[in-house]
């Protein structure tokens, strides 16, 4: 069990309902990959979330940053819990699945505080509501201005998706980043995937994009080795000037019906997709 420094809350959750584990008979490789796609392609998934599989390719994204089910991966701030859906269910017989969200005691009173208390309600919610997927679950709530995820040198997979921004604007990034590498084990991995900049911007901007240059800089100031990079999530028709951002696409399309048949003809943002190192000792 992780000891976490904030307030935070554990949810394991009881149940009756055992999911039939996928068994093959292949290499430990080929049943893991079987394995995943049966999470990916999974019943329980909500359809709005397997719709945008085409924009997230979850397997191919998963595969790329080495996740195996017999791992300790810790998801952060999961929002809804898109990636929940498949990382759960996967990791639920013989690893460790602990969805990291903000702690809504740390927000500032008024609205700040009432969307990460939603936020993180809605997600037990969830969980609960699907024991045969969720009930191995662990929720950690942190500090985004004094990150701690658990024990140090825990856990083998680290996992972010779509949140830099968030962190470069509130001027949390750095710590974030030094809580990634504390938590994992060396040669642990940190798998990022963020709305890609065309180029650097600075820290306060809006848009919702990120330089793909300044997020391999921000992990390697942290020790971080950068790894590899795919282009499993570009799209090269994310043309990055909309007056509202990224949040202009879908699945968010903040214009409404404005123009909304050109911006689901664009899909989802370009984004990159990196994996990190903590080096081995």
């Amino acid at each position: 069990m992780l000891r976490i420094a904030t307030l935070a809350t554990a949810l394991v959750l009881a149940s009756a309902c055992t999911p039939t584990p996928v068994r093959t008979d292949a290499t430990p490789a080929a049943s893991a990959s079987a394995s995943l796609d049966a999470a990916i392609t999974g019943n329980w998934r909500d359809s709005r979330n397997s719709s945008r599989d085409r924009y997230r390719h979850p397997r191919e994204t998963l595969l790329f940053f080495g996740v195996k089910p017999d791992q300790t991966i810790i998801e952060i701030t999961p929002g809804s819990g898109w990636y929940s859906e498949i990382l759960a269910p996967y990791l639920r017989d013989r690893g460790h699945y602990i969805a990291a969200v903000v702690d809504p005691a740390a927000a500032a009173a008024g609205r700040s505080r009432d969307y990460q208390q939603k936020t993180k309600t809605d997600l037990e919610t969830k969980y609960r509501s699907g024991p045969a997927q969720y009930d191995r679950v662990q929720v950690v709530a942190y500090d985004p201005k004094a990150p701690h995820f658990g024990a140090a040198n825990s856990a083998d997979v680290v996992l972010t998706f779509r949140n830099v921004h968030n962190w470069r604007m509130a001027g949390q990034a750095e710590g974030m980043f030094k809580a990634f590498y504390d938590v994992l084990k060396p040669g642990g991995t940190l798998g990022v995937v963020e709305h890609r900049a065309k180029a650097d911007v600075p820290a306060d901007d809006a848009t919702g994009y990120v330089g793909q240059a300044q997020v391999i800089a921000m992990a390697q100031a942290a020790g971080f080795t950068l790894a590899d990079s795919a282009e499993i999530n570009a799209n090269p028709r994310d043309t990055k000037d909309y007056a509202d951002g990224v949040w202009t696409l879908p699945p968010v399309l903040r214009l409404k019906d404005k123009d909304r048949e050109k911006y689901l003809a664009i899909g989802e943002s370009d984004r990159m997709t990196l994996r990190f190192v903590k080096p081995a000792k």
